[in-house]
């Protein structure tokens, strides 16, 4: 057997074994939700750049802070709700 057929296989069969897992209920939250876990992970990356930030924009910085805070507590909310 060719080492392509036998790398699709093994693919193949990766495949069916994360989706079972899926159905059965063993993958965690993070696993579910990609596009909110990775909207998460952006919102503390600026967060921390938003609280480094050299000046202050006219309060709007401190806004964009408090925003951001809002938004974090929002997805935090959304992944409570998958339970």
């Amino acid at each position: 057997m060719s080492t392509k057929w036998r790398l699709a296989i093994g693919t193949l069969a990766m495949a069916g074994i994360a989706s079972l897992s899926f159905y059965a209920g063993n993958v965690s939250a993070a696993e579910r939700h990609p596009a909110i876990n990775a909207a998460v992970d952006a919102l503390v990356k600026a967060r921390f750049d938003l609280q480094h930030a050299a000046h202050d924009f006219g309060g709007h910085r401190v806004k964009a802070l408090e925003a951001t805070d809002a938004a974090l507590q929002q997805l935090k909310i959304c992944l409570k709700y998958d339970r």
